[in-house]
């Protein structure tokens, strides 16, 4: 068997071409621009990658996008003083702080005071409970991708066994729990599981989200399942020469897609669905705050 590869790059592009769809329709019938204002403190390189990249494809979707650098010494309380302005702002449907901040600032003090209906990253606890609980939530980006790209691939995930390595509050919890919505059997493993290989042996889909180069292998992948990998790991590979490295995931690419049904693959599978999720995830805001119909397809 060789797994079919589930391309998130193309379904990113999709997922984003709907977005932009329905923009120009709110903007056409109610005068409404989604606008997402992203906070960058500091001058990280993957952050400034990052940052750059959702805001070309904010702007392409059609909606305003708001950035905001600040030099790495902000002190906490002018962050939360930016972040309160955001908040008051009604053109400003979606609010992201790019983790991690600098040392000197507490995340969770930082992620605490946005408004929860403009929390488009899904991080506030008020979010976090209300996914908990299956109630409206805005949802976190990646494990939102993650779902689209399965139920893509299986219509209905009812019965399904999942099983979800990794228990990060950003990806392996509330994976679980939008798993467990869609009616499927979650258990959530991870590095101390015991004899992990069985647990995930028995999956008809994995999600891999623990951030171990390859811990995966493919001898623990049920033959036919489905497999999400969220890991992004940087490896040594002398293969390609003195000093190169490689992108690779949490799971052997090579050996399991011998044995799985489909397959993510790193890079091109959930990395690309995360700022997709984040546009949907702004658009969905935007129809909220006013009381408008959301866009079907676009949330959990």
């Amino acid at each position: 068997m060789t797994a079919r590869i589930i391309d998130g790059k193309a379904f990113a592009a999709r997922l984003r071409g709907a977005v932009a769809c329905h923009v120009s329709r709110l903007k056409a019938q109610h005068g409404v621009t989604p606008g997402l204002a992203v906070v960058l403190v500091g001058t990280d390189p993957a952050s400034e990658v990052y940052v750059r990249a959702k805001h070309r494809q904010t702007v392409e979707a059609g909606m305003n996008s708001f950035e905001h650098r600040l030099p790495e010494e902000t002190s906490a309380a002018d962050l939360l003083a930016l972040v309160a302005r955001l908040n008051a702002d009604d053109a400003v449907d979606g609010i992201l702080v790019q983790l991690p901040l600098p040392a000197h600032i507490a995340e969770a003090e930082v992620l605490a005071a946005i408004d929860p209906t403009k929390d488009v990253d899904g991080f506030h606890i008020l979010n976090v409970g209300l996914l908990a609980t299956g109630q409206k939530a805005m949802v976190p980006c990646t494990p939102l991708g993650c779902l689209m790209m399965l139920q893509a691939e299986h219509g209905d995930l009812s019965g399904l066994e999942a099983v979800v390595v990794g228990r990060s509050n950003i990806v392996g919890k509330p994976m679980a729990q939008l798993l467990l919505a869609a009616n499927a059997t979650v258990t959530i493993a991870h590095s101390r599981t015991r004899d992990l290989k069985a647990v995930v042996s028995r999956a008809d889909i994995v999600v891999a989200a623990v951030g171990r180069p390859e811990m995966i292998k493919g001898d623990w992948i049920k033959p036919g399942a489905s497999v999400i990998d969220v890991g992004i790991n940087r490896i040594d590979a002398p293969e390609r020469g003195p000093g190169k490295t490689r992108l690779t995931g949490d799971v052997d690419f090579a050996a399991a897609s011998a044995v799985a049904g489909a397959m993510t693959p790193v890079p091109g599978g959930v990395g690309p669905m995360t700022i997709a999720c984040l546009l949907a995830n702004t658009l969905t805001a935007a129809c909220r705050r006013r009381g408008l119909a959301e866009p079907a397809h676009l949330t959990a």
